[in-house]
């Protein structure tokens, strides 16, 4: 099964610019997006159902034009669970999870620091989210984490770790969550399958950032430990650019 995830940054313009092309030819079996910035009535599912994806699960956030997250696949899910049952969290729609017969996939957006009240809120929401999750794997323990996580691991992960020392999304505070995270039991799939520095899934859109690959890998496929031997490969798909993020795949066996 291959499995993608992509912030999309607005499915709505997403697709106008080629995205459902791309889809196509892609074809994963399950894709994960995150920022979808639409409710489901903006939403072409007529489209969507064409180019492969019968079933499609939408978690908007309450806000309009804000947040959302959403799951598209081939195969019809067992169970569908919309959001953790944590209020602030699901307000913002930020969590979707689809349960499949070997293992289940979770479509995050976790948020983003952007300023001091929003970097409170993030830690906050990292908190809650490794408890949750804790208490998730005891029911679930093949579980499959997609999505944009606004935290790059380490100085691999980043084009200039000097200067962006201080700079949300590097902060060693979040780092050192991430690290923790994937401590608890999870496998970043693709530095499973590649140490090569310069890989990278989100570049700003000033400066020239993405021609000049000066970018951040902040999008993740994390696998659980009990999954480690199905994975089959793992790789960034930059040459897709329908967003400021690229998607990052991961095929299971």
């Amino acid at each position: 099964m291959k499995i993608i995830s992509y912030n999309v940054n607005g499915i709505r313009a997403a697709i106008a610019k080629g995205f459902l092309e791309w889809l196509k030819s892609a074809s994963p079996d399950v894709i994960c997006l995150q920022e979808i910035k639409a409710i489901h009535e903006q939403i072409p599912v007529m489209e969507i159902e064409a180019a492969g994806y019968p079933y499609q699960y939408y978690f908007p956030a309450e806000k309009k034009g804000y947040s959302g997250v959403a799951i598209l696949s081939k195969v019809a899910p067992k169970n569908v669970v919309y959001g953790t049952g944590i209020e602030y969290m699901d307000k913002e729609g930020r969590n979707l999870r689809a349960d499949f017969d070997d293992f289940s996939v979770m479509s995050l957006y976790l948020p983003s620091g952007t300023n001091m009240d929003r970097l409170s809120h993030k830690f906050q929401y990292m908190d809650d989210f490794q408890e949750y999750i804790n208490n998730l794997k005891k029911e679930i323990p093949n579980l499959i984490i997609c999505g944009d996580y606004n935290i790059c691991h380490e100085a691999i992960d980043i084009h200039d770790p000097i200067r962006n020392a201080k700079v949300s999304g590097f902060l060693p505070e979040e780092r050192a969550w991430l690290d923790g995270f994937m401590k608890s039991g999870f496998i970043d799939s693709f530095r499973h399958f590649n140490k090569e520095p310069h890989n990278y899934s989100w570049w700003s859109y000033r400066a020239n950032a993405r021609n000049n690959n000066k970018g951040w890998r902040i999008d993740y496929n994390l696998v659980s430990e009990p999954l480690k031997n199905k994975m089959k490969r793992a790789v960034i798909l930059p040459e897709a650019k329908h967003s400021d993020h690229c998607p990052v795949l991961v095929e299971m066996m």
